[in-house]
C-alpha cells in the first residue's frame, strides 16, 4: 500500500514522535508525522489513489477529507484556509470561497455542487500512533464521527450498542420506579383510608414531578457526560425506593403518601438524559430504530414493575407491599455499576443555551403537543389502568390482583411497538407514521367511549390494547422527527443539530409527561362526577382529532410539508 506525498511542508526539530495515519478503506495507511502539521494549514497526501487533505485544527485534532473542491473541479482543498464556524474546525476553499465542515465534509454555504450532487467532501478516519498525548481516534470515543462509514463500520458500531444496551437496562430500571405508584395503590386498601381520587392523585404526583425533570437532566448530559450522569441518576433512585420502604404502613398520613411518591418521580428524568446521549452516539440514518429501542426498553420498565406487583400480590398477598420496592433496591446498584464500567463519556463541547434557543422555535411547541398526545397516552393510561379497571368494572376486577394479572400487558404492548414506529419511521418518514398513529388512535377511544357506556368488557379491553399499541408506535415516530427537523437550519453543522435535537428532546419529553398527568385528573374528575370515565373519553377522542390535524397541517400539507422528517 503506497502514500506518495505531495505537500509542501517544512520539517521542525520534532517535539511529537506520533505518525498520522488515514484510512480510506483499505486499512491504515501512514501519511506524515504529527509535528509536520501546522495549525491551520493543510497537507496533500495521495493515499492509495484518493487525493487527501489533511488538516490539524487549533484543539491538536488532525481531519482527512477529501482535496476535491466540487464546485470547481480542483484538487486545492488543502490550500484552503482553517476557519470557524459556531465552534466547528472548517476549511475555506481557495477558489469560490466556500466553507467545509471537517468533520462531517458538508459544505456550511451551498447545499448542492454545480452538477446537483451533494456538496459534501469524503471524510475519512484518522489516528495517531506512537509516543505523545494521547488523542482519542481508536474507537473509544474520543473524534465521534457516526456519520463517517467507515468509522461507524469499524468501531462506531460497536460502541454506540455496547453503551445502548446499558442505558436501555438504567432507563428501565428509572421507568420502574416512576411507575410505583401505579402498582403501590393497588396494595392501598382501606386501612389506609384512601378514596379512588386520592389514589388518582398519588399516580399523579410523581409523573408531574418527572415531568419537570426532564429539562434539567437532558442539560446534564451535555455538562457532565453520559455515563457519568447515567451513574448518578442512577444512584439517586435508591432515595424514593428507600424512603417508600420505611414508610409504607397503614396509618402512615396521606402527605406523607404524597411527598414519597413524589420522589418517585426522579425516576422519570432518566428517559431525557438517556435519549439526549443515545441520540449523540448514532448517524441520521439509524436514529428512528436506536431512540425507538432506547426507549421501548426503558418503557418497558413499566410492566415490569406491575409484573413485580402481580407476582408479590399472588403469593405474599395485599399486605406486603414493601417486597415490590425492595426488590429494585438491588437493581439499582447493579445497573449503577454496570454504567460506571460499560459506558461512555463523549466528548463536551460548550453548548451555550440549547434549551432557550430550542424554545423559541415553533416546532418544539408542536412536537411537544403531539408527545403529549402519543406519550401522554402511553404513561397516562399504563399509571391508571388499574385503577380503571377496579372502579369501572368492579363485578369482574373484585380484587387488586385481579386487575393486576391484567395491567400489566398494555405497557407491555406499548413498549414493544416503540421499537417498531422507530423503525417504519426511518423508512416511511416520522410524520406519516405520526398522522396515521393519530388516526388509530382516535378510533380506538371512539372504540373504548362505546364500550364504556354498553358496559362490556371484551370490547373496553380490546379498545385499550389498540391504545397502548398506538401510543408506543406514535413515540417511536414522534422522536424520529425530532433529529431531523434542526438539521437543515444547522447548515450542515452537525453539533448544532445535535445539540438542539437534545434539547428539544428533554423539552418535548416533559411537555409529553405532562400528558399523563392530564390523563389522571381527568379520570379523577369524570369518576368524582358520575362514576363512570365516558367524560375522560371524549376529551381524549377531541384531543386525538387535534393532534392529527396539527400534524398533517404543519408537516404534510403540500404548501407547507417540512423536509426529511
Amino acid at each position: 500500500m503506497s502514500t506518495e506525498h505531495t505537500a509542501h511542508t517544512e520539517r521542525t526539530d520534532r517535539t511529537d514522535a506520533r505518525v498520522v495515519e488515514v484510512d480510506t478503506g483499505s486499512g491504515w495507511t501512514p501519511v506524515c508525522d504529527y509535528d509536520t502539521l501546522r495549525t491551520g494549514r493543510g497537507v496533500a497526501a495521495l493515499v492509495d489513489g484518493q487525493q487527501v487533505a489533511l488538516f490539524r485544527d487549533r484543539a491538536g485534532e488532525v481531519h482527512a477529507v477529501g482535496n476535491l473542491d466540487p464546485f470547481s473541479g480542483a484538487h486545492v482543498i488543502s490550500r484552503g484556509l482553517l476557519v470557524g464556524r459556531d465552534g466547528a474546525p472548517a476549511v475555506a476553499s481557495p477558489m469560490y470561497k466556500q466553507a467545509f465542515d471537517l468533520r462531517s465534509g458538508v459544505c456550511l454555504d451551498e447545499e448542492h455542487a454545480p452538477d446537483g450532487s451533494p456538496a459534501v467532501l469524503p471524510v475519512w478516519p484518522v489516528r495517531l500512533t506512537g509516543d505523545g498525548p494521547a488523542r482519542a481516534e481508536d474507537g473509544r470515543p474520543g473524534a465521534w464521527r457516526p456519520e463517517d462509514p467507515v468509522f461507524w463500520a469499524e468501531t462506531g458500531a460497536r460502541t454506540a450498542r455496547r453503551n445502548l444496551v446499558w442505558s436501555v437496562l438504567c432507563e428501565h430500571i428509572g421507568f420502574s420506579v416512576w411507575s410505583l405508584w401505579s402498582v403501590l395503590v393497588l396494595f392501598l386498601g382501606p386501612e389506609y383510608g384512601i378514596d379512588p381520587a386520592g389514589k388518582f392523585t398519588l399516580t399523579a404526583v410523581p409523573t408531574l414531578v418527572g415531568a419537570a425533570l426532564r429539562l434539567p437532566y437532558t442539560v446534564a448530559v451535555t455538562r457532565f457526560g453520559g455515563r457519568t450522569w447515567t451513574v448518578v441518576s442512577a444512584l439517586v433512585l435508591l432515595i424514593p425506593t428507600l424512603l417508600t420502604a420505611w414508610v409504607l404502613d397503614p396509618g402512615v398520613s396521606y402527605g406523607t403518601l404524597l411527598a414519597v411518591a413524589a420522589l418517585a418521580g426522579l425516576g422519570g428524568g432518566n428517559f431525557a438524559s438517556s435519549m439526549a446521549n443515545i441520540n449523540a452516539f448514532y448517524p441520521q440514518r439509524l436514529k428512528g430504530r436506536a431512540l425507538g429501542v432506547n426507549a421501548g426498553g426503558g418503557n418497558l420498565g413499566v410492566a415490569a414493575v406491575q409484573l413485580v406487583g402481580l407476582l408479590v400480590l399472588a403469593t405474599a398477598g395485599a399486605a406486603h407491599p414493601r417486597l415490590v420496592v425492595l426488590v429494585y433496591i438491588p437493581l439499582i446498584v447493579v445497573s449503577a455499576l454496570a454504567a460506571a464500567l460499560r459506558m461512555d463519556n463523549l466528548p463536551r463541547r460548550r453548548t451555550g443555551k440549547p434549551l432557550r434557543e430550542v424554545s423559541l422555535h415553533p416546532h418544539t411547541w408542536v412536537v411537544s403537543l403531539l408527545y403529549i398526545g402519543t406519550f401522554g397516552s402511553f404513561i397516562g393510561f399504563g399509571f391508571a389502568f388499574g385503577q380503571v379497571l377496579l372502579v369501572q368494572f368492579p363485578e369482574a376486577f373484585p380484587t387488586p390482583v385481579s386487575a393486576a394479572a391484567l395491567t400489566f400487558l398494555g405497557p407491555l404492548l406499548g413498549s414493544l411497538t416503540r421499537a417498531l414506529g422507530g423503525a417504519a419511521a426511518d423508512r416511511w418518514g416520522g410524520a406519516r407514521v405520526t398522522l396515521g398513529t393519530f388516526a388509530a388512535l382516535a378510533g380506538s377511544t371512539l372504540l373504548v367511549l362505546l364500550a364504556s357506556g354498553a358496559r362490556s368488557l371484551p370490547l373496553f379491553l380490546t379498545g385499550f390494547v389498540l391504545l397502548f399499541a398506538f401510543s408506543g408506535i406514535g413515540n417511536g415516530s414522534v422522536y424520529k422527527m425530532i433529529p431531523g427537523l434542526f438539521l437543515r437550519e444547522a447548515a450542515g453543522d452537525a453539533a448544532r443539530a445535535q445539540r438542539q435535537a437534545n434539547a428539544l428532546m428533554g423539552i418535548a419529553g416533559a411537555v409529553g409527561a405532562l400528558g399523563g398527568v392530564l390523563i389522571n385528573l381527568a379520570y379523577r374528575q369524570a369518576f368524582a362526577a358520575s362514576g363512570t370515565g365516558d367524560a375522560a373519553y371524549a376529551a381524549f377522542l377531541a384531543g386525538y382529532v387535534l393532534c392529527l390535524a396539527v400534524t398533517w397541517a404543519v408537516y404534510l400539507r403540500p404548501v407547507r410539508r417540512t423536509a426529511e422528517v
